[in-house]
């Protein structure tokens, strides 16, 4: 290989002091969600005072992560995330039981924890949502990442989701940076809930719709734009293109081909 190119990556090797792997973020996401749902885990820990250790490990990981990307506060940080586990853990089991009662096929909550992929990728976008509320760099992005490979959900980090949040099937599902979705909402396989300009300038602006609370999206809607919102208790059908808000308790389907419909039963 020519020597300008062998300089311009070494000089890429030498600035990468504390390079944040990928794998090593994955690895922690993998151990912590074993941690918290032994369904994930190869080792169940049986003993009360193993368990607290590996919690403690885990933060100390999470602490050298996030020092591969801050100078400093990275041990708080770390502490502050894990005092916010028991809540995201609660969360966690809401929706297990909205997904377990949502779906007929649901053989028990374990089945849902063990084999459902809409539960794998919100569990790791609840746990990178906490972490990205502390503007924390890279490692949200690359846990919701990790899991969009692993579930075909691809869930930003950055949204705003609810209690009681439930997908069922998922593959194909995309949920935008600055979407808000209320409680107890459902949503099927290849929704997306989008941006209508991908424009650079409008970067830090609400680029994503708002979906209130109990609305239903049925497989292959398409729900954008940052002014659009889905009023409480509304049911979107499947293939549906939003560009505009509806109100609450509202029906909007396709009849027939190319016929737009929106029925309100309030």
């Amino acid at each position: 290989m020519e020597q300008s190119f062998i300089e311009k990556i070494y000089a890429r090797h030498e600035r990468c002091d504390h390079c944040l792997s990928a794998n090593k973020i994955a690895y922690f996401f993998d151990e912590l969600l074993g941690l918290l749902f032994p369904n994930f885990s190869d080792h169940p820990i049986k003993n009360k005072e193993m368990l607290q250790q590996s919690f403690k490990s885990s933060k100390v990981q999470l602490s050298r992560l996030i020092k591969a990307t801050l100078s400093t506060k990275f041990e708080l940080m770390a502490r502050d995330f894990f005092k916010a586990l028991p809540s995201v853990f609660e969360l966690l089991i809401e929706d297990v039981q909205a997904i377990y009662e949502g779906d007929p096929a649901a053989l028990s909550k374990e089945d849902v924890i063990r084999t459902y992929p809409g539960f794998y990728a919100i569990s790791a976008y609840r746990i990178a949502h906490e972490l990205y509320l502390r503007n924390i760099q890279l490692i949200p992005r690359t846990i919701t990442e990790y899991a969009h490979s692993k579930t075909g959900i691809d869930i930003h980090p950055g949204a705003r989701i609810g209690r009681r949040f439930c997908i069922d099937h998922g593959t194909g599902v995309v949920i935008g940076e600055t979407t808000e979705i209320g409680n107890d909402v459902k949503i099927y396989q290849g929704v997306t809930l989008g941006a209508l300009s991908v424009d650079k300038s409008f970067a830090h602006t609400k680029r994503h719709p708002t979906i209130e609370d109990r609305v239903i999206i049925y497989s292959g809607a398409t729900v954008l734009g940052g002014n659009t919102i889905i009023g409480e208790d509304s049911i979107v059908g499947g293939n549906v293109w939003l560009t505009e808000s509806v109100p609450s308790s509202t029906q909007v389907y396709y009849k027939a081909l190319n016929e737009h419909k929106v029925k309100s039963y309030s």
